[in-house]
């Protein structure tokens, strides 16, 4: 990490950045001062490179760590239920099973309608977000050093975090936000979901009234609906990224040499000891809230008024 590294600000910036793959035009100055004599798909050598690829670059780091996490999360609870035991459970079975139940009874208490996919889910959302921010607790230069030194690029971009990715956090909101309007149009029908974005809050039951109301409905809706997505996904990144951002200042205060890293290494434990209470509940949060998105997707005006 020579060169960005040199500084604080280098330093900063360079466990900020993602590993960024993504098409570079021709005639493009690269960071090593060579120019592209075609367009060309590499690894952003810069910052400047990976915000010049634009839209379709990719952050591979984020895409590895997060699909071997949950690739981890998947064999471990397969490999749980497939060795499971009723006369001699082991520490990690019950420990499954106490996951399981604790998400279980909470689903059942949040989600009052009939859906076997909202438990399953709800449980592979904490399981997973949790795994993903627990990759902060690693020290910011580890994994880095190592991905660099086996790489033999000392300027490799390399964050271990994905939900410190924007991209991440938001990617898994619009697939939580996809799957409500999904089931709203499934439960609702078209014109009930329709209905609910343009005659709520504001109905007179009068049809001239009702229809002049639409647009204000409709914005007032509209608005709602996609702040759900965009506040579940940034309360996570914001969360995570803060604590990252933590965890690297303590790095740059205390510096390197023995009294430095045994400093840094106190301080980044005590730090870490309070950050695990924000990595369990940033999951149990996003998983709270998504399967509330569910029983609102599911939740008919119909049956209200009903039970009343």
């Amino acid at each position: 990490m020579a060169g960005e590294a040199l500084t604080a600000t280098g330093y900063i910036q360079h466990h900020l950045q993602n590993m960024t793959y993504g098409k570079l035009p021709a005639g493009y100055t690269r960071a090593d001062g060579s120019v592209l004599s075609e367009s060309t798909w590499t690894m952003a050598h810069s910052s400047q490179e990976a915000a010049d690829m634009g839209f379709w670059a990719l952050h591979v780091d984020t895409l590895g760590w997060s699909i071997g996490l949950g690739l981890i999360f998947c064999f471990l609870f397969a490999r749980a239920a497939k060795k499971a035991s009723v006369d001699k459970p082991t520490g990690f079975q019950s420990f499954v099973e106490l996951v399981t139940e604790f998400i279980d009874k909470l689903v059942k208490e949040t989600f009052p309608h009939r859906n076997t996919m909202v438990a399953p889910m709800a449980l592979t959302i904490f399981v997973w977000v949790f795994l993903m921010n627990l990759m902060d607790l690693v020290p910011v230069d580890w994994l880095p050093m190592a991905a660099a030194k086996i790489s033999g690029n000392d300027h490799l971009f390399f964050k271990v975090v994905p939900t410190t990715d924007p991209n991440a956090t938001l990617g898994m909101a619009l697939a939580v936000f996809a799957l409500m309007i999904f089931f709203s149009i499934r439960e609702k029908g078209a014109i009930g979901f329709l209905k609910e974005l343009t005659l709520h809050p504001f109905h007179t039951g009068k049809l001239f009234f009702d229809i002049l109301l639409i647009p204000v409905n409709f914005l007032l809706e509209a608005v709602s609906l996609i702040a759900k997505p965009i506040s579940l996904g940034l309360r996570l990144f914001g969360n995570l990224y803060a604590g990252e951002m933590i965890f690297i200042l303590i790095a740059i205060v205390f510096g390197v040499g023995v009294l430095g890293f045994i400093g840094a290494g106190l301080l980044h434990m005590g730090w870490a000891i309070f950050h695990v209470l924000v990595i369990v509940l940033q999951a149990f949060v996003f998983m709270v809230l998504s399967t509330v998105y569910m029983a609102m997707a599911h939740h008919r005006d119909d049956e209200h008024e009903h039970d009343q």
